[in-house]
C-alpha cells in the first residue's frame, strides 16, 4: 500500500508564489507516490479576524488553486477543513496531553502574538495541537511542509508517542517531507524574512494572480546584495532567494542558473526572471480562470465524503481507548 501524505494552507491573505514553491509543487510531484490528502484549514484561519463573506469565497479560491497549481482529483483527495468536524474533537483530546510549556516554545505562536497583541488568543496559542490533530487523524505517513512549520510536524510526532504510550498504539508517527530550496522563499524586500501573504507591502511578494507587468514591477525593485557577481551563496541572501524562485519554476538546478548568469549584471537576470515567472502565472492564471465554481464545490463535496470516512474510524478507534462510552 502507498504511504499517505498530509497537507494544507489557509484561505487567507494572498497566495503567492512562496505558497506555490513551498507547498503546492511539492504536493502536485508526490501525488502519484503517495495516497494523498490536501486540506484548505480553515478552521486555522480564523486564529486572525476574518470577514466572514471573504472567508468562504478565499476557501473557495484556494481549493481552484490546488486544482489549477495540478493537484488531481482521481489520485488526491482535497476537502475543507472545517467540514469534518472529527479534527476539533481530536484536537480537544490531544490538548489533554499536551504541555503548556511545549506550546509556549512554539516560535510561530511567539512571532503572530507580537504581531497581533490585541488579539493573541487562545487558538492562535492551540494551532499547533490543531494542526497536530489534522495529521494524526488520517494515519499520515509523510507531512509535506515548509521550514517554518518543522516544529508543528515534531510536536505531531511528539503527541502520537504520548498517546500510543499512554493508550495504546493508535496513530503513526508522522515524518516531515521538505524540499531544501523551496522550503523557504523570502521575501523580495527583505530577503531575512520569508514572503508573506500578510505583508504590509504587496512588494514583499509575487501574488498567483499578479498581472505580467506588476510580475516586472515588483521584480525589478526586489534588494539585492552589495557586490555584482550573481552567486547561490548564503552570504548573497537576495540573490540567492531570487536563484531559488529562478531554479524551481523552470526546473534547474540554482547551479546552472548560476553559471548561466556568470558574468552578466543584476538587471540582466531580474529581466529574465521577471518572464520565467511571466511565463509561469500566465499559464497557471488561464488554467485558474476555465475552473467552473460549481465543479470545485462539487469535488470538495467528494472529497469531505472520503475525508470523514477515514477520520470517523480513527475517532471511534480513539474514542474507545479514550474511555469513552461508544
Amino acid at each position: 500500500m502507498k504511504q499517505r501524505i498530509f497537507s494544507g494552507i489557509q484561505p487567507s491573505g494572498t497566495l503567492h508564489i512562496g505558497n506555490f514553491l513551498g507547498a503546492v509543487k511539492n504536493w502536485v510531484a508526490l501525488q502519484e507516490k503517495y495516497e494523498s490528502i490536501f486540506c484548505v484549514v480553515d478552521l486555522h484561519a480564523i486564529t486572525v479576524p476574518q470577514d466572514p463573506e471573504e472567508l468562504r469565497q478565499k476557501t473557495l479560491e484556494l481549493a481552484k488553486i490546488y486544482l489549477a497549481a495540478g493537484v488531481n482529483t482521481q489520485e488526491s483527495t482535497i476537502f475543507v477543513q472545517s467540514q469534518v468536524p472529527e479534527h476539533t474533537e481530536l484536537a480537544w483530546i490531544l490538548n489533554t496531553i499536551t504541555k503548556i510549556s511545549e506550546l509556549e516554545r512554539m516560535t510561530q505562536f511567539k512571532d503572530k502574538a507580537k504581531e497581533q497583541h490585541q488579539n493573541s488568543n487562545a487558538g492562535l496559542f492551540n494551532y499547533p495541537v490543531l494542526m497536530a490533530a489534522d495529521i494524526l487523524l488520517y494515519d499520515t505517513n509523510v507531512v509535506p511542509v515548509g521550514e517554518d512549520q518543522l516544529q508543528h510536524v515534531e510536536l505531531a510526532r511528539t503527541l502520537a508517542k504520548r498517546f500510543n504510550q499512554q493508550f495504546g498504539e493508535t496513530f503513526v508517527v508522522p515524518e516531515p517531507f521538505v524540499v531544501k530550496e523551496g522550503m523557504r522563499i523570502m521575501g523580495l524586500d527583505d530577503p531575512s524574512k520569508k514572503m508573506s501573504k500578510s505583508a504590509a507591502s504587496e512588494f514583499n511578494y509575487i501574488a498567483l494572480t499578479d498581472s505580467p507587468e506588476k510580475i516586472r514591477e515588483k521584480i525589478k525593485r526586489a534588494v539585492t546584495d552589495s557586490g555584482k557577481n550573481i552567486r547561490y551563496a548564503d552570504d548573497k541572501p537576495a540573490i540567492k532567494n531570487l536563484i531559488n524562485i529562478y531554479s524551481l519554476l523552470d526546473n534547474v538546478k540554482p547551479e546552472e542558473v548560476e553559471n548561466i548568469y556568470k558574468g552578466k549584471s543584476y538587471s540582466e537576470f531580474k529581466a529574465d526572471l521577471a518572464e520565467v515567472i511571466v511565463d509561469f502565472l500566465t499559464n497557471f492564471q488561464e488554467k485558474y480562470d476555465k475552473i467552473d465554481d460549481k465543479d470545485v464545490l462539487n469535488l470538495l463535496n467528494e472529497g469531505k465524503e472520503k475525508a470523514k470516512k477515514l477520520a470517523e474510524k480513527k475517532m471511534a478507534e480513539v474514542r474507545e481507548k479514550v474511555g469513552f462510552l461508544m
